[in-house]
């Protein structure tokens, strides 16, 4: 049984409680800034990776695979080498050719658009992928897992008309709303982020803009408060920035809302319109949960390793009151499995039933199985938040626990009556 003795600290700190809980670690071997998941780990990532496809596909997105490598010159044709290359990998010589690690998926998304021609009646294209990316971070300011070289990004980019910009920026609020309500944390704050002074922006007054203009429409009619805040836009383009805070008082975005007049340019993009011309689309850039990394960070800080229940390590573990009750237990671990729920068996080997409650306590289902529910075909579910409910047959008990799972909700249990 996988042991999970916490000590008791505020505010919670991810890269401590990343290593108690077996989530992830880091070695000198491997590099700093480039950590390595463990099984525990893998199994919330994995659960975040799956709910934000899910979200994604039933919003109409289509995902995509592109390489984590491309060519120096295609970096230069997005505005990145000029812009932004302090903050990449230095190119390799290959064949000729230089080659780099992508600091974005922005650029490959725009050549896959443009591998085909496009009608107007496509749009809006809803591309997404969660693509790997890397970013040459100074040693000095890595940090667990909120600043790491190698980072999987939760990126999508919609190509449309300039009409459906507003909508779709507004649809991408909606996602980040509804995908922090299943992660049960909370937007601190939304930022407009602006072009400051200095020289790491574009240069055209016009679509920086019109871009702004568009995403003020949709701050302000969302209703949501919001404060414009200078120097902190992408280098192409104002973005609307959702803004957490850590225990500490840190602050960190975790998503963003992007409207682009750049690439598409840069890229040459364009759509057959109605009038059977050649039109430039828009590109909105949106990543609802940001890079994997600092979403499971922040999720670690702000739940203390007891994570909802669709994403938590182990969902059940099932605890055998003594030896004789082993068969049952060991048979609803079976059922556990078929019902798709990740569960743990944690038999008397373990200490006495007591301090196995205990080294399970961030575990949201504990169940008891003692001589009553061996015989009658019985579980005794104990939620985390210390409520115990009336002994229900196995498997209905393990289909409700399954179905407020799959709904990602984050409350335990869900009756319709008080428990």
């Amino acid at each position: 049984m996988r042991q999970q003795e916490i000590q008791p600290s505020t505010p919670h700190d991810h890269r401590r409680l990343g290593r108690e809980l077996g989530l992830f670690g880091t070695d000198p071997l491997i590099g700093a800034g480039l950590p390595y998941w463990l099984p525990d780990g893998a199994d919330v990532r994995q659960a975040l990776e799956e709910y934000i496809r899910a979200a994604e596909r039933a919003a109409g997105y289509r995902h995509v695979y592109s390489p984590v490598l491309g060519k120096r010159e295609l970096y230069e044709i997005s505005g990145h080498w000029s812009h932004y290359s302090d903050d990449m990998f230095p190119p390799m010589d290959l064949g000729g050719e230089q080659v780099v690690l992508r600091p974005s998926l922005c650029p490959h998304h725009a050549v896959i658009y443009r591998s085909r021609s496009h009608s107007y009646r496509e749009l809006p294209l809803r591309m997404a992928e969660l693509g790997g990316m890397y970013r040459a971070e100074l040693s000095g300011v890595l940090g667990g897992l909120n600043r790491v070289r190698a980072i999987h990004l939760n990126d999508a980019h919609i190509f449309c008309t300039l009409d459906q910009v507003a909508d779709e920026a507004r649809a991408a609020l909606e996602m980040i709303r509804r995908a922090y309500d299943a992660l049960g944390i909370r937007a601190a704050r939304y930022r407009l982020s602006l072009p400051g002074p200095g020289g790491k922006y574009v240069t055209d007054p016009d679509k920086w803009r019109r871009s702004t203009a568009l995403l003020t429409e949709v701050l302000d009619g969302s209703g949501l408060a919001y404060e414009s805040t200078e120097g902190e836009a992408a280098f192409y383009g104002p973005k609307i920035d959702v803004q957490v805070v850590d225990g500490a008082g840190r602050e960190s975005t975790l998503s963003t809302v992007q409207v682009d007049f750049h690439q598409p340019e840069r890229f040459d993009l364009h759509y057959i319109g109605a009038d059977g011309a050649k039109h430039r689309p828009v590109m909105v850039h949106r990543s609802i949960i940001g890079s994997v990394e600092r979403a499971v960070a922040h999720l670690v800080e702000e739940h203390g390793g007891a994570f909802p229940a669709w994403l938590a390590p182990d969902q059940v573990v099932i605890l055998p009151v003594s030896e004789a009750q082993l068969p049952c237990a060991e048979r609803l671990l079976r059922r556990c499995a078929e019902h798709g729920l990740r569960a743990e068996l944690a038999g008397p080997e373990h200490g006495s039933l007591g301090a196995r409650i205990r080294a399970a306590r961030l575990v949201p289902y504990q169940a008891v199985v003692g001589a009553r529910e061996d015989a009658d075909g019985l579980v005794a579910l104990r939620l985390r938040d210390g409520r115990r409910l009336d002994p229900l047959p196995a498997d209905e008990a393990l289909s409700r626990v399954r179905a407020l799972i799959a709904a990602h909700r984050t409350e335990l249990w869900d009756d319709g009556r008080e428990v």
